[in-house]
């Protein structure tokens, strides 16, 4: 495997997993469960609060060039933010899972990373035509288009398996419900 020791993580999206207080897990049930999942997640930086209940955890995946970083949140905010979305995913959720969204006081950030080598810029947010940059190097420097004679080196992308099998992991340790924001949908 190649060294990581200088690559750079890149955010690509968040989930939240939402659910009541009552059911946030212990950091030691969280370790166990992700660790059954996939034996091949390494866990950095565990955080507890006094009691020794889950705060914080980085995941990192180098067979998947991704990283997940977990944190737990509670209060005000994140019940501002549960009927923000109870308001705008009302159509899309039946009564129980909507009561429940409105009635949770804890959610866990799931944010999702991309590792790449240091100094690789991150891939180009795509054009409105579905393309990456409006313009190519051939465009702009008067090339033919034809680029077979120029080797290029493997592509190492990025897996969503490290991110689904935690949401997918911590959804059930909480019963809760998880939220993709950017797609403005219930996963």
């Amino acid at each position: 495997m190649a060294d990581s020791s200088n690559d750079e993580l890149f955010w690509r999206e968040t989930y939240f997993i939402i659910f009541p207080h009552d059911r946030r897990p212990s950091l030691a049930t969280v370790k166990r469960a992700l660790a059954k999942a996939d034996a091949r997640l390494q866990l950095e930086n565990p955080a507890a609060d006094d009691q020794g209940n889950f705060a914080s955890l980085l995941i990192e995946s180098p067979e998947d060039h991704a990283a997940v970083e977990v944190s737990f949140e509670t209060g005000d905010a994140v019940i501002e933010q549960n009927m923000e979305w109870a308001k705008r995913l009302q159509d899309q959720l039946g009564a129980k899972q909507l009561q429940f969204l409105m009635t949770a006081d804890s959610r866990l950030d799931v944010a999702h990373f991309e590792r790449m080598a240091a100094g690789d810029a991150p891939p180009q947010p795509e054009d409105e035509f579905g393309g990456g940059d409006a313009w190519s190097d051939d465009d702009q420097f008067g090339g033919d288009g034809d680029d077979d004679d120029m080797a290029e080196p493997p592509m190492e992308m990025l897996d969503p398996t490290c991110l689904l099998t935690v949401v997918d992991c911590l959804t059930g340790l909480t019963k809760g419900l998880t939220i993709d924001a950017a797609a403005g949908e219930v996963v």
